[in-house]
């Protein structure tokens, strides 16, 4: 299987990592209400880290790309994944190697259509559920080889399409050489060597 494909399904593998990560449970909270008393939630990874979401979706469309479209293309595409895939480590980075800002999980809780505590509760605990975040670096990590291998091995264009595409400039520049040197013998033999109607007015 060639590299570019082999990066296109990488991509795609690192895009489904990661939305698993976002829907699973990131920070488990304890919070105490004076008037409804103790609660535990749980805040998930798509709301802690937004973009998780927003770069599993570009990384689909990532993976879709790197088998449309033609060699510069897939290069491109590849570099973006691969940016992506860094930006896409941050979150998950910050919480494995740090602790949650209560300020933030309080206002991601209280705030909102679907706020799950009031204003004036009281965060008491904070603990960090490593294995959302863990995956979710194991799809950026997935995700930045698949945008480098695309980038730097985004193969070569199908050899039909290379054919197509000579015998297109061929045509191109039949027509310009006609309109240039119409009455001239060797235009006139190349034209109708390339199925070319050299008297047809209406070409192109």
């Amino acid at each position: 299987m060639k590299q570019s494909r082999i990066a296109a399904l990488l991509l795609a593998l690192s895009a489904a990592v990661l939305w698993g990560a976002s829907r699973m449970t990131w920070i488990t909270v304890g919070t105490f209400d004076d008037k409804s008393g103790d609660a535990t939630n749980a805040i998930i990874g798509g709301l802690w880290s937004t973009e998780q979401t927003a770069v599993a979706m570009l990384l689909l469309a990532g993976s879709i790309a790197g088998f449309a479209l033609r060699r510069v293309g897939r290069r491109v595409v590849g570099i973006i994944s691969a940016l992506a895939g860094i930006g896409a480590s941050w979150a998950p980075l910050g919480l494995l190697t740090g602790e949650p800002d209560p300020r933030r999980v309080h206002q991601l809780l209280s705030t909102g259509d679907e706020a799950k505590i009031s204003a004036w509760a009281e965060i008491a605990n904070l603990s960090v559920n490593n294995a959302g975040p863990a995956l979710a670096m194991l799809g950026a990590a997935v995700a930045l080889f698949g945008g480098v291998l695309l980038a730097v091995r985004p193969g070569t264009d199908s050899a039909a399409l290379n054919r197509y595409e000579r015998k297109q400039d061929r045509e191109a520049k039949i027509s310009r050489d006609l309109v240039a040197e119409p009455d001239s013998g060797r235009v006139m033999w190349d034209a109708l060597d390339a199925d070319i109607d050299p008297t047809d007015a209406n070409r192109p």
